[in-house]
């Protein structure tokens, strides 16, 4: 389903150049998730830049499908690091926006996503009455409104609380589950890439090279924390992040 092969990106001219991410590939099939971890700063937001197609490589290439991406795509979504609300907008506007910048609404609205979220009785709100839980919950929303084949999320739980965290990666695990999309996750966080990625690539130090691989197959249950292979997968990631 995605493929990237020999990808490098560079900034900056010929002169001052900076190289972010260099020779990284991999292969990952429909519906597979794959979690990048690396040091912060080390190139991952670029990578998935490259992958959403909002960068173009300077060498190597993504395939999306048999399609090299060129472009950004409609069956591609991408989560950031923070909501991206719009905070004149309620929360029913903010989650329909992918849908408004298609050209598909109100054909197709976000309400059943928000429904399923939880979100249905708040959407009249606007983002500053919702807690920093909700406010991602309506991110999620939002790009899942389009239907995505790929799901993209660069560091989406970062600055959550403990217990808020974890409720959304319950979130986000079952709903890959339940819609069957390619999930690509960037994070800095050990716990999280082992609960999300059925495998994870660990990066270096800028610019971002694959450092090594983990499988997690065993990803999916709800209570997969408490299991011995979720505490493997750990402590094979920090030994990886730590040589």
């Amino acid at each position: 389903m995605i493929e990237a092969d020999d990808l490098t990106i560079d900034y900056g001219s010929s002169k001052r150049k900076l190289r972010a991410v260099e020779g990284v590939s991999f292969r990952l099939g429909q519906s597979e998730s794959l979690a990048f971890i690396g040091p912060s700063g080390c190139g991952k937001t670029t990578l998935l830049f490259a992958l959403s197609g909002l960068i173009t490589p300077s060498k190597g290439s993504v395939k999306i499908g048999k399609k090299k991406v060129a472009g950004p795509r409609r069956d591609v979504a991408l989560i950031l690091q923070n909501a991206g609300l719009l905070p004149w907008k309620t929360v029913w506007h903010n989650a329909n926006l992918s849908l408004v910048l298609a050209g598909d609404y109100p054909a197709r609205n976000a309400q059943d996503i928000l429904e399923e979220l939880g979100l249905g009785n708040v959407k009249s709100r606007f983002p500053a009455e919702l807690s920093e839980g909700m406010k991602r919950r309506v991110g999620i929303a939002r790009a899942l409104s389009i239907s995505p084949s790929v799901l993209l999320m660069d560091e989406p739980l970062a600055s959550l609380d403990t217990l808020t965290r974890e409720k959304i990666q319950d979130l986000f695990l079952t709903l890959w589950k339940d819609r069957g999309f390619t999930l690509v996750l960037v994070t800095h966080d050990i716990e999280e890439a082992a609960f999300l990625g059925q495998e994870i690539i660990v990066l270096t130090e800028k610019p971002a090279r694959i450092k090594g691989r983990v499988s997690n197959r065993e990803v999916g249950p709800l209570d997969y924390r408490q299991s011995e292979a979720f505490d493997r997968t750990v402590k094979a990631l920090r030994e990886e992040l730590e040589r």
